[in-house]
């Protein structure tokens, strides 16, 4: 399994960017900027972007929407996030799920609790087999 040290710079990564009611236009237009980003290669590294999902969804207490990029997306996609304001959890994609979402992770803006047992336990991992295919 491609871990976070991959120094190729391929290694996987998601990022999970929320929003509520207040922010959802935020929220559309980042997806938006991000989707016309990838569909011209001006990221390349930025392999998906899902739907905004108007609920929680698995550890998620907030909507949110994804964002699957390789290691080598991670400052530009860092700072795209950051720019439009909006908090994000930004982790890579290991086989280990809850370390994915805790110690390996980071947070632009405000961190949120997370509901951890809804993550896979060691040795498996949903999100690496959904990789640059589908979100929730």
């Amino acid at each position: 399994m491609t871990t976070h040290r991959d120094p190729s710079g391929t290694a996987p990564y998601h990022a999970h960017v929320y929003y509520d009611a207040s922010t959802r236009p935020i929220a559309e237009v980042l997806r938006q900027n991000l989707i016309e980003s990838m569909q011209r290669a001006r990221i390349p590294p930025l392999r998906f972007v899902g739907r905004l999902s108007d609920r929680s969804a698995g550890p998620h207490p907030l909507p949110q929407f994804e964002i699957h990029f390789t290691a080598d997306g991670l400052a530009a996609i860092r700072d795209i996030i950051a720019s439009s304001g909006l908090t994000a959890l930004v982790h890579p994609l290991t086989d280990d799920d809850l370390a994915d979402h805790t110690s390996l992770a980071q947070w632009i803006g405000r961190p949120l609790a997370l509901d951890l047992s809804t993550l896979d336990p060691p040795g498996h991992n949903q999100g690496v087999a959904r990789f640059g295919k589908s979100d929730f």
